[in-house]
């Protein structure tokens, strides 16, 4: 759900001329937000999840949650693209936690205001009962993780484990600087895995799975991708410089994001949605390598027909406002189905169909205008100051 990071510069001058947008990683973004709303419109259309009891031809809309695996890849990737050229520093710790909270903090609180009025007004999600005084102060201190309360939006417990990992990240930055990747992937994944193996058997390690602790792992493969696609970038330079063939490492990227992907997709297959979103946790892991070379792969403008495609001009659009449409779309998807279309449809295709039908585009011209309010004018405007002048002309 992060923006997409501008690349920074690095010391050479050739690298201080390099695009401050990555190409395609604004397209995947809003693929994986429209995921997201696609996978819920086939939740409240088809009972029984996990089990997938929709027709054959809709049955990977049940892996939504996967799209949220590539959010925080992606997230750790965007996140690590400046200090990756910066021998992984950071300008100042000051200055990233006030544009983390200035970037993710007023759309959140906007839609969680949204959420609310929803749930209190029409209908609460599904499952859930009215939103409590306690739901107001989880939810609005991104505490929802750990503590638990009547859920407004189907969609914020992700966002609650993105913000801890911000709280991270500069120690995932210090470890890359004086231990290396290996080590920090290393020690992550070890210490990760030890949790998912003691967790049912031991109540009290059993509680930092509240925490989504795989996440964290993913997060870091992110952070590592972008050094790797930074190293790719100065090589490519370098052989620029002495004029070299161009280094082969950019268009194997895809074939290995390829090989990394294909046992996981086939174990998927082969076990189906039950055991996959039982093993999420494990699954997850599974498929933060894939991802990881995938962006890494696009970073270096491999291959080309896919960024070409990622990086049109509507998805370009769909990843600006990628952000707000995973916010604010939960409540929107539950409204038409459960109080439009239930009273009038039986579960099945019909009613899938006129979820998506009605659904999708409401949520995007919604999700487009909330943008406009309460996330592009924070991405263009770095502080109160730029943003009220800005009102004021206009």
């Amino acid at each position: 759900m992060e923006s997409t990071a501008g690349q920074a510069t690095s010391p050479s001058t050739r690298a201080a001329r390099a695009p401050t947008r990555l190409p395609g990683l604004d397209g995947i973004r809003g693929i994986a937000a429209l995921f997201v709303v696609l996978h819920h419109c086939w939740l409240l259309s088809f009972p029984g999840f996990p089990a997938d009891t929709g027709p054959a031809w809709a049955g990977w809309l049940v892996y939504g949650h996967l799209a949220v695996v590539m959010f925080i890849v992606l997230s750790g990737f965007s996140l690590a693209v400046s200090p990756a050229n910066s021998g992984w520093r950071l300008n100042s710790l000051r200055r990233f936690a006030y544009r983390r909270a200035w970037r993710i903090l007023p759309p959140y609180w906007a839609a969680l205001l949204f959420s609310l009025v929803v749930a209190w007004t029409l209908i609460p999600q599904p499952g859930q009962s009215d939103p409590t005084v306690k739901s107001v102060v989880v939810y609005g201190l991104l505490v929802q993780d750990l503590f638990g309360s009547p859920s407004p939006n189907g969609a914020f417990w992700s966002i609650a484990v993105e913000a801890q990992l911000y709280i991270v990240f500069p120690l995932m930055l210090l470890v890359l600087r004086r231990a290396g990747a290996a080590v920090l992937l290393t020690v992550l994944t070890v210490v990760v895995a030890l949790i998912g193996l003691l967790a049912p058997s031991v109540p009290a390690v059993d509680l930092f799975m509240r925490l989504t602790p795989q996440f964290a792992v993913l997060f870091a493969i992110g952070a590592v991708a972008a050094g790797v696609a930074a190293a790719m970038a100065r090589g490519i330079t370098a052989h620029e410089e002495a004029h070299e063939d161009a280094s082969p490492w950019p268009s194997r990227l895809p074939w290995l994001a390829l090989a990394a992907a294909t046992p996981v997709v086939l174990l998927i297959v082969v076990r189906g949605p039950g055991w996959t979103v039982d093993h999420y946790f494990w699954v997850d892991l599974a498929v933060g390598p894939a991802v990881g070379l995938l962006l890494a792969s696009v970073a270096a403008g491999r291959p080309r027909p896919l960024v070409r495609l990622l990086d049109t001009g509507a998805l370009r659009r769909l990843g600006s406002f990628s952000y707000s449409l995973y916010l604010i779309h939960a409540p929107i998807v539950v409204v038409v189905n459960r109080m439009v279309l239930a009273p009038r449809l039986a579960p099945g295709v019909t009613m899938f169909l006129a979820t998506l039908v009605l659904t999708v585009p409401l949520a995007l011209l919604a999700a487009w205008l909330f943008a406009s309010v309460f996330e592009l004018p924070f991405q263009r405007h770095r502080g109160w100051g730029a943003l009220r002048a800005a009102v004021l002309r206009r």
